[in-house]
């Protein structure tokens, strides 16, 4: 068995099998050349989907903020009531320690900015009455 003719040598191809070449896709005429009209109705598809996603998640979030604003609002006006409650029976209006659990707990479910947010929320609570 030798390499037929055109065989790059050393390969050996038994006499049964001659070479193929294979086939090469169809190619722009010059490189870096697309199918525009493909890619623009792609973009354009995208672009669309994209805003699309970008609405119904935005309009998600308006909802959930004011759901947010409604359980700040409602917290706050349980903390009035447990100030008024302890201001009357003699009690501080402010009990460090329970901040403290919920900084902690805040911080644990959140990290660093969980403890932002429950200053804030503490910072809101206090003082209200």
């Amino acid at each position: 068995m030798f390499p037929p003719p055109g065989s790059p040598a050393g390969l050996r191809v038994p006499s049964s099998q001659t070479p193929t070449t294979p086939e090469t896709p169809e190619t722009p005429e010059r490189p870096g050349e697309t199918d525009m009209s493909t890619t623009a109705s792609s973009t354009a598809e995208a672009t669309d989907d994209a805003t699309e996603v970008i609405r119904t998640a935005r309009e998600r979030i308006d909802t959930l903020d004011g759901r947010i604003l409604d359980l700040v609002r409602e917290r706050m006006d349980v903390s009035a009531a447990i100030q008024r409650a302890r201001i009357e029976s003699g009690g501080r209006r402010v009990h460090l320690s329970r901040e403290m659990q919920i900084l902690d707990r805040y911080r644990e479910e959140l990290g660093g900015h969980g403890t932002t947010l429950a200053m804030t929320l503490l910072e809101l609570c206090r003082g209200r009455i």
